[in-house]
C-alpha cells in the first residue's frame, strides 16, 4: 500500500496563525473553483477577439478539465512524496502563473495550451485545501472548517457566470484570468510561510504504468463527455476511439493497482473505508445537480429570455447567497452530532429536486429576472444543507492519513458527476428541441386558424411563415429547456436514496477519530 503523509504531527493552529493560514487556503480554494465557470461567458467574445472557431473555443474549457480531471486523483501520492506544503504552495504558483499566460495569450493555440497547464497545477489545489484545512482546525472544529472549504468549493462555481460577464462586459475577456493573480500571490505567500507539513516527504518510487493508465483512462472519458455531443457520441469514430480507450485503460488501471504493483499511484484500498466510498458517491450525485444546473440556467436565461451575462450572472449569484449564510448554521447543526446527518441531506436533494421541478414548471419565454428567484432561493437552501454535512460525516469518520485520499476522491467525484450530467443535459436539450420543432411544425399548416390569424396580421403569407418558423424554434427552446429541467429533478429524487449509504452517527455522539474498515 502507498505510504501515506505521516499524521504523526499535530499542524492544528489558533489564534492569528489560523486566521492567515485559512485565508490562504479560501483564496486558493476560491481561486480554482471560480475558474471552473468564470471562463464560460467569456467563450464566445474570446473566440471572436482570437479568430476561433467554436470548436477551438470549446477546447479552452475542455484542455482544462481533462488536464485537472488527471491530476485531482494524484493529490495524495504528491503530497506524500514532496509534502503538502511544497506540492501545494508549487500548484498555487503555477497555477498563478498559468492565469497570466492565458491573460496575455495571442492566439486560440496558445490559450488552450495555457489552460491545459492550468488545469494540471489546479487540480489538486481544491482537494489539498480540504484536507489542510481539516488538519489545520483544532479537531472540535471540524464543522467549522468544512463550512469555510464549503463557502470556495460552492460559492465559486456559483459566482463565477457572475464574475465572469461583468469583467467580459465592462472591460475585457482577459480579466477573467489576470483576476486570478492577487488571491494566488496571497495564498502562495501565507502557504510558504505559515503552513507546517503533518509528516516528512517520503522517497516514493513513482507508479509509471499506474500514472499513464490513469492518464490515458480518465482523459479519454473526460474527452467523449466534453465532445460526444458535437460529434455525435458513438456514431463518430474518434469517439469511438476514445471509448474503446477510456474503458480498457480504466479497468487496467483498476487491476494494476489492486494487485499488480505494492506503490500504486492511487491508493483504492481508500474506498473500502464505508465513509470514503459514499462521500464518493454523493460527491458525483452533488457534482451532478450542482453543475449541471450552472450549466443550463445561463443558456435559458441568456439565449432565450435575453438577459445579459451579468444579469445571467446575478440570477445563478442570488442560490450562492443563501449557500454562504446557511452554511455557518448547517456546519454548527451538523458539527454537534445532535442531529443525523442524513436528515439534513434528505431534505437537502428534495429541496433541489422540488425547485427544478418548480422551475421546469414556469419555463416560458417570457420569464422575468423575479419569476426565477424562488427557484433559485429554494437550490441555494438546498445545496448549503449537502456539502457541509457530507464532508464532516466523511472527515470524522476515518484516520488522519486516509483524509488526503478522501478529499481526492470526492473532488474527482464531484467534478465527474458534473462532468456527466452536463453531457447528459446537452444532449438532452438538443434532442428533444428537435423533437419539439418536429411535434410543432406538423401543426403549421395553411388551415391552421392561427397561421392564418397571422398571415392576416402580417400581410404577408411569407412574411407569416418566416415568423412561424421563428416561433415554432423559440417555442421548441423553451420546451426543451423545461424538459431539461424537470429531468434535473427527476435526477436528483433518484440519487437521493445514495444518502442511506453514509453510515449513521449516534444522536448526540462525538465522531471517532478513527474507525474500522466496513
Amino acid at each position: 500500500m502507498a505510504a501515506n503523509v505521516s499524521a504523526e504531527r499535530d499542524v492544528s493552529e489558533s489564534g492569528a496563525r489560523l486566521i492567515l493560514i485559512t485565508a490562504g487556503i479560501m483564496a486558493a480554494t476560491l481561486m480554482q473553483t471560480l475558474d471552473t465557470t468564470i471562463v464560460n461567458v467569456a467563450l464566445p467574445t474570446i473566440q471572436g477577439n482570437l479568430g476561433a472557431s467554436q470548436d477551438q473555443g470549446a477546447w479552452v474549457v475542455t484542455g482544462y478539465i481533462i488536464s485537472a480531471v488527471i491530476v485531482i486523483p494524484l493529490t495524495p501520492w504528491l503530497q506524500a512524496r514532496f509534502g503538502r506544503k511544497q506540492y501545494y504552495a508549487t500548484a498555487i504558483i503555477g497555477f498563478t502563473i498559468a492565469s497570466m499566460l492565458c491573460g496575455v495569450a495571442g492566439s486560440i493555440q496558445q490559450l488552450i495550451l495555457y489552460r491545459v497547464l492550468q488545469g494540471a497545477f489546479g487540480g489538486g489545489l481544491v482537494a489539498t485545501g480540504q484536507a489542510a484545512l481539516r488538519d489545520t482546525f483544532p479537531r472540535r472544529l471540524l464543522g467549522a472548517s468544512q463550512a469555510v472549504f464549503a463557502l470556495g468549493a460552492i460559492v465559486g462555481p456559483s459566482i463565477g457566470p457572475t464574475v465572469g460577464g461583468w469583467l467580459t462586459d465592462n472591460f475585457s475577456w482577459n480579466y477573467v484570468f489576470f483576476i486570478n493573480l492577487a488571491p494566488g500571490i496571497f495564498a502562495a505567500f501565507i502557504i510558504l510561510t505559515m503552513m507546517r507539513n503533518p509528516g516528512d516527504p517520503k522517497a516514493i518510487p513513482i507508479d509509471g504504468l499506474g500514472l499513464a493508465l490513469l492518464a490515458v483512462g480518465l482523459g479519454s472519458l473526460q474527452y467523449i463527455l466534453d465532445e460526444g455531443q458535437r460529434n455525435d457520441w458513438f456514431s463518430d469514430p474518434v469517439i469511438r476511439f476514445f471509448g474503446f480507450t477510456a474503458a480498457t485503460g480504466l479497468i487496467a488501471f483498476v487491476f494494476w493497482e489492486l494487485f499488480g504493483t505494492k506503490r500504486p499511484i492511487v491508493d483504492l484500498r481508500a474506498l473500502r473505508y464505508r465513509a470514503v466510498a459514499a462521500g464518493s458517491a454523493l460527491g458525483f450525485a452533488i457534482g451532478s445537480v450542482l453543475f449541471g444546473a450552472t450549466v443550463i440556467l445561463p443558456q435559458y436565461v441568456q439565449g432565450l429570455l435575453g438577459f445579459t451575462a451579468t444579469l445571467s450572472g446575478e440570477l445563478i449569484f442570488v442560490r450562492a447567497a443563501f449557500i454562504a449564510l446557511l452554511t455557518p448554521f448547517i456546519a454548527r447543526v451538523a458539527g454537534s452530532g445532535r442531529i443525523d446527518t442524513r436528515i439534513l441531506l434528505v431534505t437537502g436533494f428534495a429541496l433541489i429536486g422540488v425547485s427544478q421541478i418548480w422551475l421546469g414548471y414556469i419555463t416560458t419565454s417570457q420569464n422575468d429576472f423575479g419569476s426565477l428567484v424562488g427557484p433559485a432561493i429554494m437550490a441555494g437552501i438546498g445545496l448549503g444543507l449537502l456539502f457541509v454535512p457530507i464532508n464532516i460525516a466523511v472527515l470524522s469518520a476515518i484516520p488522519p492519513e486516509i483524509v488526503p485520499k478522501a478529499t481526492s476522491f470526492q473532488a474527482l467525484s464531484l467534478q465527474l458527476g458534473g462532468s456527466f450530467s452536463t453531457a447528459a443535459l446537452v444532449t438532452l436539450l438538443a434532442r428533444r428541441s428537435a423533437f419539439h420543432q418536429s411535434v410543432l411544425a406538423q401543426s403549421a399548416v395553411a388551415s391552421n386558424p392561427a397561421l392564418q390569424v397571422l398571415e392576416g396580421q402580417m400581410h404577408s403569407a411569407t412574411a407569416a411563415v418566416g415568423n412561424m418558423d421563428r416561433l415554432i424554434l423559440q417555442q421548441a427552446s423553451v420546451m426543451a429547456y423545461a424538459d431539461a429541467q424537470w429531468a434535473l429533478g427527476a435526477l436528483t429524487f433518484f440519487l437521493l436514496p445514495l444518502v442511506f449509504v453514509l453510515p449513521r452517527r449516534r444522536k448526540g455522539a462525538a465522531a471517532p477519530a478513527n474507525i474500522p474498515m466496513e
